[in-house]
């Protein structure tokens, strides 16, 4: 294992809240932590989506270019669409947000049609809580889970890759409701509820050392998850995709 600081909350008399785009308007008090982060790849046993809460996929995709976004138009979202049905058996995948492309290299929120291409977020958060994920599924079946399918497209190393805390170390103190303001250029301001995550020793961190262009990051949306720095690397480029998995009996 090795150590490195994550930014969790510390205690507030507000609530949090955080934007997409102008962070100099972010309401977050940080608290960084050293933590151990285990490289999952040295695993026995390779995490799993029933356990941990996230799983590497070896998937190769036909998207030549990840910048381009006819191809993504065209290929991922299909393709990503197929890999969620096969990876759990739903009836239904419903993508319920646009792509977000991710580089230390960009300083602000970027739209270029129904594409964002946005900052690394660092601190340590859940995207969604489960009250906005039970809005975002509108209840159209008794059963669906929220994922995350997370990609890098630079090569290895990068220098922000992304740790996953085991969600079976996670307790629901841990876990601290906050606004996630959508101030995206041109557009009316929206939010919804997130969370963001306090300090907890018994939280498990991992991450997966040196990923491809041809492996797929899945996680429940419950995970908390953050970058962490790792700068004596070259700057990484990811994009993700958030989806609905629905069963229907």
């Amino acid at each position: 294992m090795s150590q490195f600081s994550l930014n969790y909350i510390a205690p507030m008399s507000e609530r949090p809240r955080y934007h997409a785009d102008d962070r100099s308007r972010d309401v977050l008090a940080l608290d960084p932590r050293p933590v151990e982060i285990e490289d999952a790849r040295s695993r026995p046993q390779a995490p799993a989506l029933e356990q941990e809460g996230f799983a590497l996929i070896a998937h190769e995709s036909a998207v030549t270019d990840f910048d381009n976004n006819d191809e993504i138009n065209r290929l991922y979202r299909l393709e990503t669409e197929r890999l969620l049905l096969e990876l759990t058996n739903a009836d239904a995948v419903a993508f319920c947000s646009q792509p977000v492309r991710r580089t230390t290299a960009v300083s602000r929120l970027m739209v270029s049609e129904k594409f964002y291409d946005a900052r690394v977020a660092d601190f340590v958060h859940v995207d969604i809580s489960d009250a906005t994920a039970a809005a975002m599924a509108k209840q159209t079946s008794k059963r669906y889970a929220h994922y995350n399918l997370w990609r890098v497209y630079s090569p290895p190393p990068q220098d922000m890759p992304l740790a996953l805390c085991d969600i079976r170390s996670v307790v629901a103190s841990d876990l601290v409701e906050a606004d996630a303001i959508m101030d995206i250029p041109g557009k009316r301001e929206s939010s919804y509820v997130g969370l963001v995550v306090r300090y907890n020793p018994r939280h498990r961190w991992s991450y997966f050392s040196n990923m491809n262009r041809d492996e797929l990051l899945v996680f429940k949306s419950q995970v908390p998850h953050t970058a962490f720095k790792n700068t004596t690397c070259p700057p990484r480029a990811s994009i993700e995709m958030r989806a609905i998995a629905y069963w229907y009996l």
